[in-house]
């Protein structure tokens, strides 16, 4: 079976009862308030697209039958290690975070799309990224830089498979106004979920 986006949301819907037993935790990067995590212009605040999409993936992946709990609050930064030291403890079968790049303090032309795993990460995490990758690719039209590899702690800390999606730059004048957009926030969202439930049903 083929990995990459169809136009159906529900067609693993009948995959098997196996699915639900699945956990994924859904990590919406920074907080409400975090300094300097915003567009050049103040118009977008990059919480604000991370958690409008992490509320479309976990709506979507729910309907498929897959356990969602988020680690990020509306009202408050949580701290990073709160965030893994949850996802260890409910022992979940992915952390999968969600995020808006920047390139330096204003306009930037650094456009597109990239996903991160830890340098040591496991096969499973590069097979979920790549799928991921490939997916919001496919979806967005946007730049493909690939799948790269970082030392951030949510990779670093966590005990099961983790990605970080940087959907798009905020201090890129046309990509701030894609993470804006509901449509581009909803595309995100289905190839996300998408790159999810593949590797879900082929792992």
């Amino acid at each position: 079976m083929g990995c990459l986006l169809f136009q159906q949301d529900n067609y693993l819907q009948s995959k098997g009862e196996w699915m639900k037993m699945t956990l994924i935790i859904l990590d919406a990067g920074h907080g409400p308030n975090t300094p300097g995590k915003r567009s050049p212009d103040g118009k977008l605040r990059e919480f604000q697209f991370n958690s409008a999409v992490a509320a479309l993936v976990g709506d979507r992946l729910s309907r498929e039958g897959i356990k969602v709990r988020y680690v990020h609050e509306a009202s408050r930064d949580v701290p990073l290690n709160e965030r893994t030291a949850l996802a260890n403890r409910l022992r979940a079968d992915a952390y999968v975070s969600i995020h808006a790049n920047a390139h330096g303090n204003g306009w930037s032309e650094a456009h597109g799309i990239e996903t991160y795993i830890y340098p040591q990460a496991s096969k499973s995490s590069s097979v979920l990224a790549s799928l991921v990758q490939k997916n919001i690719i496919t979806a967005c039209q946007r730049t493909d830089r690939g799948v790269k590899k970082a030392n951030f702690a949510v990779l670093r800390d966590t005990q099961m498979p983790a990605i970080l999606v940087e959907c798009g730059f905020m201090s890129n004048r046309t990509e701030a106004l894609l993470l804006q957009s509901k449509a581009y926030q909803l595309q995100c969202a289905r190839a996300i979920t998408f790159g999810i439930l593949c590797w879900v049903y082929t792992k």
